[in-house]
């Protein structure tokens, strides 16, 4: 699917800070992050929705070791998954860092974006990307 965003990620068409691949899923920042560290997991063969991802264990298993990735070098507080997907059409997992008094008040504010750096972004994707 050539005009999907995602696919084209995943591809290496459109760059991205990937802190995650292997042959089947990519893990990378999000360009318009609603918190530092922000990242979207998505699978590299296009399926729409995160429920017709056929193995739904590793995929969600990758989502939890960016998590915790996230949580020992981000210090979060917590991260919170978010899998709506209607802004783009391809299965993606938000892996969202949640932190003391970050600017969302229970559940995420979609609107509230946070600005980083590309430099500080570069750091992140750095400090969180899980070797495979």
């Amino acid at each position: 699917m050539t005009s999907c965003t995602f696919c084209r990620i995943a591809t290496g068409e459109i760059p991205a800070l990937k802190v995650y691949e292997d042959k089947e899923y990519v893990g990378f920042l999000d360009i318009n992050p609603i918190n530092k560290g922000h990242t979207l997991i998505v699978p590299k063969k296009h399926v729409q929705w995160v429920y017709d991802v056929v193995d739904q264990g590793s995929y969600w298993k990758i989502a939890q070791k960016i998590a915790k990735k996230i949580l020992a070098e981000l210090k979060a507080e917590y991260v919170m998954f978010v899998t709506w997907g209607l802004e783009v059409h391809h299965a993606h997992i938000h892996v969202v860092p949640r932190y003391e008094n970050d600017h969302h008040k229970g559940f995420l504010d979609w609107e509230a974006k946070v600005t980083v750096s590309q430099e500080e972004m570069k750091e992140i994707a750095r400090k969180i990307t899980i070797i495979k």
